[in-house]
């Protein structure tokens, strides 16, 4: 199998030459009066132009071995090169590292020819060697697997035969070769590193990367900040600099974008996103969603080797009541009342833009329907006692915790609206609004009932269905690489099966599809919503930026780096009053990150899902 043609560079790429009204957003209307350029005021002002992206999430570590929350890896995509890529047009494989590439018969030896000229940001050459060392580090170290160990499982040996070719050897057929999303690192900076579980990549700047953007300063707690790498290889970014500035209050955020000092915020509400759409010189987009909210419920927390631990309520070991659940809850009213509208009602795992592996019941066996909930508990011995609340066969109240995050204004209202229709059923709910923090610790000490969840699905499906493989179960209580403690034989039989059709993607859709029947019918993952993607940009700063995919795509937490490439500034003069040294105000890319024994903890675990990518 060969690769296909490799997409051109800016000077003629095809996502920038065609009509602005289907590829990209666009908005050039004149700024009011007194509008200042988005600055910076951590003191790393420099020259050029500099496109501020505001943050509301903390980076959980600058190396590529370590980093799981969407923002690091966003800052990964533009620091670093991956084998392949995704289009910017419809997320399929493309060329990236490897210009081409070709497998065996059986479909166990892979063959990748890596681009000629490029180069490594300190000017030493990036070879195949990099690739099969990057690969075969994360084989043979633990910590070097922390956060993409699951793509190289598979692998029997990585090897480099000449500078240009990287040949991988597998144990099976393995369909995931052209969606192996990890970051190349450069071999002579690298192995000189002691304990990859514990190195940060935040000592020591600039931060040798081959992306079109280079780490060149980190503050914690302040910024992070990126200049473009002149000399990429796709040709260089529009914007000499990134920003991404931190707000812990997302009203604040939101006043930020108004004032001009961002470019682009993220993870609008409903509300903040209907009072933005008649700002002048403020454009809205609202794409489908590439992540799913759901809940998962307690079916007993357990190691690998059966070892039982926390206390989720027994009574949830039954499918019947976690069916029951289910039946209580209705899907719509989360749309309308927790989304504002701005969202699908979910059925499957995958959310309904990946329309390849996209999958609804047939028939909504566990849709809303409370009198169908009552019965089922009824007739699994559940009844209700004097005060309303339903009693276990062995006496015990059904009383259940409910986490959900305090900071994503969508869970609480869910949890709100699941708190009353479960008490509708007989169900009693403590319903706790917690730090993600908290949350996280009571999934990982298996101390809870109901938990928030929420995860952002890549083109390629496979890394979110292995966290509910039975291998996700922790060894040892806190070290589960999941979101809950799901282990089904036949899951895993599936799995495998789809992980190794590498040839017949409408055969391993089906298999896809078979997994998200289990996933629904044993109700221990449940997907409520698949929330729009709410995002606005200031189109006084940027004239013009990709989404993905094409017409109506995503701006922030792309596959690929395409939007931070794509952004072209606003024309000069649609600027007016705005001088060049305001301009280049801002010079740092500012994320929030968490210090100490918190941020140890979320790196060590399977991160606070709702931050995962």
């Amino acid at each position: 199998m060969v690769t296909p043609q490799d997409p051109p560079g800016r000077q003629t790429p095809r996502w920038l030459a065609a009509a602005t009204a289907a590829l990209t957003l666009f908005a050039g209307t004149l700024p009011s009066a007194g509008v200042p350029a988005a600055h910076a005021d951590d003191g790393t002002a420099g020259e050029g132009e500099t496109l501020t992206i505001a943050s509301s999430q903390p980076v959980d570590s600058l190396s590529p071995f370590l980093a799981q929350f969407l923002i690091s890896t966003s800052i990964h995509r533009l620091a670093y090169d991956y084998l392949t890529n995704y289009s910017p047009e419809n997320n399929e494989p493309i060329p990236g590292l490897a210009e081409s590439w070709e497998t065996s018969d059986d479909g166990l030896t892979w063959t990748f020819t890596i681009r000629d000229g490029v180069e490594w940001s300190d000017g030493e050459p990036l070879t195949a060697e990099d690739v099969a060392w990057t690969y075969s580090t994360m084989m043979s170290d633990d910590g070097a697997a922390t956060a993409n160990g699951n793509f190289v499982e598979n692998f029997t040996e990585v090897t480099a035969p000449d500078e240009r070719t990287v040949r991988i050897e597998l144990e099976q057929p393995q369909s995931t070769m052209l969606a192996l999303d990890i970051p190349i690192v450069p071999k002579h900076v690298w192995k000189d590193v002691d304990d990859y579980a514990q190195f940060n990549n935040d000592d020591d700047f600039p931060i040798v990367g081959s992306g079109p953007f280079q780490i060149t300063d980190y503050q914690p707690n302040q910024s992070v900040t990126l200049e473009a790498n002149e000399d990429y290889w796709r040709d260089p970014p529009n914007f000499d600099r990134l920003v991404f500035r931190y707000y812990s209050d997302k009203d604040a955020e939101i006043e930020a974008l108004r004032k001009g000092e961002v470019s682009f915020a993220s993870g609008l509400t409903p509300a903040q996103a209907d009072s933005l759409r008649d700002e002048e010189n403020i454009t809205v987009n609202n794409a489908a969603g590439k992540r799913f909210q759901a809940f998962t419920i307690n079916p007993g927390a357990r190691t690998k080797d059966g070892t039982e631990f926390g206390d989720g309520h027994p009574a949830l070991q039954d499918k019947t009541v976690r069916q029951a659940i289910m039946r209580a809850i209705d899907r719509e009213e989360i749309v309308d009342k927790a989304h504002g509208g701005y969202a699908e009602a979910a059925g499957g795992y995958i959310p309904s833009r990946y329309d390849k592996y996209s999958w609804q019941p047939e028939e909504q066996r566990l849709g809303f329907d409370p009198q169908a909930a009552e019965e089922m508990l009824e007739e699994a011995g559940y009844e209700k006692g004097s005060d309303g609340v339903r009693v276990s066969p062995d006496g015990e109240r059904m009383e259940l915790r409910l986490h959900a995050h305090n900071d994503q204004p969508a869970n609480i209202n869910a949890a709100k609206i699941m708190a009353e229709r479960l008490g509708d059923i007989g169900i009693e709910v403590d319903n706790r609004a917690v730090d993600p923090g908290v949350l996280s610790d009571a999934l990982h000490e298996g101390e809870y009932d109901l938990i928030f969840t929420g995860w952002s699905v890549n083109p390629d499906p496979d890394f979110v269905l292995g966290i509910h493989t039975c291998d996700a179960l922790p060894e040892t209580p806190g070290t589960m690489r999941g979101d809950a403690y799901f282990c089904d034989e036949e899951y895993d039989e599936l799995y495998e099966k789809q992980l190794r059709e590498y040839e017949d993607e409408e055969q391993r859709a089906e298999y896809v599809a078979d997994m998200q029947r289990i996933l629904y019918d044993e109700a221990v993952v449940n997907t409520l919503a698949y929330p729009d993607a709410i995002e606005a940009y200031r189109s006084d700063q940027i004239g013009s930026i990709q989404v993905q995919p094409e017409p109506d795509g995503n701006i922030w937490g792309q596959d690929g780096h395409w939007s931070w490439t794509s952004a072209t500034p606003a024309d000069d003069e649609s600027r007016s009053g705005i001088s060049t040294a305001a301009a280049a105000g801002i010079a740092a890319v500012v994320v929030l990150v968490v210090a100490g024994a918190a941020v140890v903890i979320w790196r060590r675990r399977a991160a606070t899902v709702e931050d995962r990518e």
